[in-house]
């Protein structure tokens, strides 16, 4: 770690919150500027400074560097028209012991100066990695949750014929095509009961931070501009971005140590 005590004199303290400030302005800004103290003070920690908490509070507070409060999440999904006879397997119990054995889905809409663009994720609830989205002009089925959908099968290093993909009631995933595909890979369809957000509390939550760590930070021009921002932010999610629910480490760090983990208990001894 370093140490922010080997500067002496009457002036250290000051010196030394400066050189601080400096790099907690670095961090929030590399991180969307949406960090609170929390995250803060586990990220400067990461970058090798031997810091406080109240230290980082109060320097963040020095500095006006503040996270974002996130705002409430509009229903996007359209209802199906006819009865959904797809199982609740999850139960709002929202944790997995595997890479792929439990996805969820949502779609969320961005207001841009050109109209609305849509964004759809698929989330592996075990590293809380996106492994799949797509940004489009249309809900459309075949348009925006299916490519996200196929995206997320053909990153998947292993077996899903155990995988459980668990969405709200809206048509698209409802629909005939998208319940095919499922089919077709062995993934077994589930959903949580009418209008309760609760029911995939998890897709809900990551929809509200793309929105309030990327959306909500500035006017949008285009489809395009969207779409180029959203990659840059699910990559920042999968491999910088510091989870709480993961103790604090990445989607990427929490995939790397099961990976390790199969490959030794595969190894003969």
């Amino acid at each position: 770690m370093k140490s922010t005590r080997r500067l002496g004199g009457s002036s250290a303290r000051s010196v030394r919150d400066q050189i601080l400030i400096e790099e907690l302005r670095l961090i929030h800004e590399k991180n969307f500027g949406v960090y609170g103290v929390r995250k803060m003070w586990h990220a400067v920690r990461r970058a090798g400074w031997d810091v406080g908490r109240d230290q980082v509070a109060r320097l963040m507070r020095i500095a006006g560097i503040e996270g974002v409060r996130r705002g409430r999440i509009p229903v996007t999904t359209r209802p199906a028209p006819e009865p959904d006879s797809r199982p609740d397997l999850v139960n709002r119990q929202f944790k997995a012991s595997r890479a792929n054995e439990l996805w969820v889905a949502d779609i969320t809409y961005v207001r841009t100066l050109s109209g609305f663009v849509y964004t759809a994720f698929v989330t592996d609830v075990y590293s809380r990695k996106i492994v799949g989205w797509a940004t489009r002009s249309s809900m459309k089925t075949e348009a925006l949750p299916l490519e996200a959908l196929e995206q997320a099968v053909m990153s998947a290093t292993n077996q899903l014929d155990q995988l459980i993909h668990h969405s709200d009631h809206g048509s698209q995933y409802t629909s005939i095509a998208y319940n095919e595909t499922l089919t077709d890979y062995g993934i077994k369809p589930s959903t949580g009961s009418v209008g309760d957000s609760y029911d995939n509390a998890l897709a809900e939550t990551v929809n509200g931070l793309y929105k309030t760590e990327l959306i909500y930070s500035q006017p949008w021009a285009s489809l395009t501009e969207v779409e180029f921002a959203t990659l840059n932010w699910v990559y920042r999610w999968n491999n910088e971005r510091l989870h709480e629910a993961l103790e604090y480490r990445t989607p990427a760090e929490i995939i790397n140590m099961y990976n390790q983990t199969r490959v030794s208990e595969l190894t003969p001894v």
